[in-house]
């Protein structure tokens, strides 16, 4: 017996315009777009209807594994518990990033990456998740044991999706190292007196391990037909070298000119919500919204703030920057092509019923936003026309 609902009254939001309007769900899909706001079914009030999130980088599940340092969660309370957030902030379709590579003096990456990522396929096939979860890998190339950590994953079918990185100080995100002092003795991983030493033994670890971890990790996720990212590439030999990898997605490249390369390139260039949202690079790298302004800007990811992607394009909406319209393909309808999931990312008839019900709620104007503030308020969430949120 087909499984049908009407969401009626909505400002829906298309690929090319907002439509005042209704959308029939049958069995999972769009069904049928109207132009008729007052056909019978559930009456949205007017509130915004944009397709569900694809959320391709979120470091947060860590922080829920592990709340404060020296504590563990158990993985699957911690699973579930992210991604009641992630879905409060209208994602429905989430690569969870779990990072793999001893570096920065910890030493916990093995066990912890591995027990979330069996969580991660536990919760979902178990149907206890609102979003649908993939794994993102993300590889510390400057480790001297992530190539047997990215073995130890050749039996999570999950896996979709890895990324080069390398944070070795003085180079990509930290080439103002005294941005990579801050972080590290502001988080409490390093005391002032210990980041010298650390730095000096991170630069000579990374000149032996970097390169080759690089090429080898290439070869593997290219061998089990894993999408490839690249990680904070700074100069044009950066981005030279990861597209002779195969690499079509650039990851919060650190300059003006490794976007322009990317591009080049074909690689689609995600930057992090929280810098828009923020005004600003929290390590002095490219702005975003200058990124933006070029056309140099195709996906926005959540990094470390799960509600900042819905934020960053409503208020940019407000702002009178970049339209709605425009937005919802930076967070929906780009990253799932990425990704190769064609099955979603925008209100189409035929595509999964994947979308989120959202209030525009206005707070008073700043120096910053003169025409107001726009808080985006994430009312019901659909996964395949079911509501989970």
């Amino acid at each position: 017996m087909s499984r049908e609902t009407v969401l009626t009254n909505a400002r829906i939001v298309l690929h090319d315009e907002i439509l005042h309007g209704s959308v029939l769900l049958r069995d999972g899909r769009i069904a049928d777009i109207s132009s008729d706001p007052s056909a019978a079914g559930d009456d949205l009030d007017g509130d915004l209807l944009l397709p569900g999130l694809v959320e391709l980088h979120t470091d947060h599940l860590e922080s829920h594994a592990q709340p404060r340092p020296g504590t563990h969660w158990d993985a699957v309370p911690a699973v579930l518990a992210h991604d009641a957030q992630l879905s409060g902030a209208g994602v429905t379709t989430v690569f969870d990033a779990i990072r793999i590579g001893t570096q920065e003096g910890r030493n916990d990456s093995t066990d912890l990456a591995r027990s979330l990522a069996d969580a991660i396929e536990h919760a979902d096939k178990a149907g206890i998740t609102r979003a649908q979860h993939f794994i993102h890998l993300r590889c510390e190339v400057a480790a001297p044991a992530t190539i047997a950590e990215f073995q130890a994953f050749d039996d999570v079918a999950s896996l979709r999706l890895a990324s080069l990185m390398d944070h070795t100080p003085g180079q990509r995100q930290y080439a103002d190292v005294e941005a990579f002092r801050r972080y590290m003795v502001g988080k409490g991983r390093v005391s002032a007196a210990g980041i010298e030493p650390l730095m000096l033994e991170l630069k000579e670890v990374a000149e032996h391990y970097s390169v080759p971890n690089r090429k080898a990790i290439a070869a593997l996720a290219s061998a089990r037909g894993v999408a490839l990212a690249a990680h904070d590439d700074a100069t044009v030999e950066h981005v030279d070298e990861s597209a002779a990898f195969g690499v079509m997605i650039s990851e919060f490249p650190t300059t003006e000119i490794a976007a322009r390369a990317a591009r080049e390139h074909g690689q689609l260039i995600v930057m992090g919500a929280p810098n828009i949202v923020r005004g600003g690079s929290q390590s002095g790298n490219v702005a975003a919204a200058d990124l933006l302004s070029l056309g140099l800007l195709d996906i926005l990811s959540s990094d470390y703030v799960p509600a900042s992607p819905l934020q960053a394009i409503v208020q940019l909406d407000a702002d009178g920057e970049y339209p709605l319209v425009d937005g919802a393909k930076l967070v929906s309808g780009n990253p799932a092509q990425a990704v190769g999931l064609d099955d979603r990312g925008s209100i189409e008839i035929g595509r999964r019923a994947d979308l989120i019900r959202v209030h525009r709620h206005t707070l008073e104007a700043t120096d910053r936003h003169p025409l107001g503030r726009s808080v985006p308020v994430v009312r019901a969430v659909f996964r395949e026309g079911a509501r989970v949120s």
